[in-house]
């Protein structure tokens, strides 16, 4: 009787989260999307709004409260309609490989053949092939920190050493320290791990300053994988540079990881991509996934051609809206939280909050306690994320309000 109620409710607040999420993709614009609540999301049958009670709110995992393109939708439909789900083409479904191909050409210049991409089930499995293709156990791999976790659980679970470069802050950006880097590197360093855009402090990098991280890699014969899953969030004034785009000789040493799950919200249906020049290297990428690295679904494909086809106009108002959302919590922290200290992410929808002020024990658990806030601590984020927290900016503006508030009393009450 238990399993019964409680399929009951989940399908109930499921029909309710539907209704609501279709009232609005029906006019979908960035003003439309303030009409998003709480009380509507908290039906949405997803981790982000699950994890917690419902007077919790989650503006934690790096995921979108938006409802996705219609484009996308109908694309999903008719495929529902009309496939059987067999298995998809061993290359790919029809049109995969060419819009993918076709977005790195026109977005970002790159030219690449078909048998330089590879298809995976998530980015997060991309890093750990990748520390494996260019390294072996021991080795040590180079990292800015803070930096996504993943990045270092794919360095320690392969039983390589993570060496940690801070990052420097200079009060307008987050900066490669690049005097700490160079004494960083040892003979027994193989690898650079990128992440651009970085998540966690939203920085995208300049020409200038990947040209000399160029330099660096190529001086000492480094390895480099490239997370650039956050490439087409990026806001105005600056522009995703890919690493492999820099010069021929970089190119052969790296390995770069994007796909649309971020910049199109499609997180859950588990696609990512990873190409190189060097056929070497991808070959032995492509061998260490083998019976392990799964292939994206059918749904999860049929999703990523509408969205490198037909998702432009989507992704433009959506970059606006987060681009407001961003803005608003500048002018908040400045104005209503002077005790943090943050600096705007050029790209990505993600905050790097900096509470050390304050000399909290545990930054997440007072959040969570005392603002009835979700944020991802930032002791996850390495050894230099201490004393911060990751706010995750992607929701209705009265939401992000409403957290900030909650923030801003819990901070006073100290």
């Amino acid at each position: 009787m238990e399993v019964l109620k409680y399929s009951s409710l989940l399908a109930k607040h499921a029909r309710s989260y539907v209704l609501g999420v279709k009232l609005l993709s029906m006019l979908q614009t960035p003003e439309r999307l303030d009409e998003l609540t709480a009380e509507i999301l908290n039906q949405k049958q997803c981790g982000k709004w699950q994890m917690h009670p419902d007077d919790i709110l989650p503006l934690w995992v790096a995921d979108m409260d938006f409802p996705v393109a219609e484009e996308i939708k109908t694309a999903l439909k008719q495929h529902v309609e009309t496939s059987n789900f067999g298995y998809p083409p061993k290359g790919g479904m029809p049109g995969l490989v060419e819009a993918t191909l076709e977005r790195l050409k026109n977005r970002y210049g790159l030219d690449l053949e078909p048998a330089q991409l590879q298809f995976t089930n998530s980015t997060v499995t991309g890093l750990y092939l990748g520390v494996m293709a260019c390294s072996s156990p021991s080795e040590e791999v180079l990292m800015q920190t803070p930096i996504y976790g993943p990045f270092m659980a794919a360095v320690n679970d392969t039983g390589r050493k993570a060496v940690y470069n801070k990052m420097m802050h200079d009060g307008d950006h987050w900066r490669i320290d690049f005097d700490a880097l160079e004494n960083a590197v040892t003979p027994a360093s193989r690898i650079f791990m990128l992440c651009n855009p970085h998540n966690p402090v939203g920085r995208v990098y300049s020409r200038e300053e990947l040209e000399r991280l160029g330099e660096f890699v190529l001086k000492h014969r480094l390895w480099v994988i490239s997370d650039e899953l956050h490439a087409d969030l990026c806001y105005e004034n600056h522009k995703h540079i890919p690493f492999a785009s820099l010069s021929d000789d970089v190119a052969q040493r790296t390995i770069t990881l994007y796909g649309p799950t971020k910049a199109f919200n499609i997180a859950g249906l588990n696609i990512s991509c990873a190409f190189s020049h060097n056929d070497a290297l991808l070959a032995r990428f492509k061998d260490l996934g083998k019976g392990l690295a799964g292939s994206p679904n059918t749904l999860a494909q049929t999703a990523t051609i509408s969205a490198y086809r037909e998702g432009s106009t989507w992704l433009e108002n959506t970059l606006s809206y987060l681009k407001g959302n961003r803005d608003f919590v500048a002018d908040f922290v400045k104005n209503e939280l002077p005790q943090i200290e943050h600096t705007s992410p050029e790209g990505t929808y993600l905050a790097w909050l900096d509470f050390s002020s304050l000399e909290l024990d545990d930054v997440e658990a007072f959040l969570l306690e005392e603002a009835k806030v979700a944020l991802n601590n930032g002791a996850s984020f390495g050894p230099s994320g201490e004393g911060y927290a990751r706010l995750n900016f992607a929701t209705s503006r009265g939401i992000v309000e409403e957290a900030l508030i909650r923030i801003r009393n819990a901070v006073q009450a100290l």
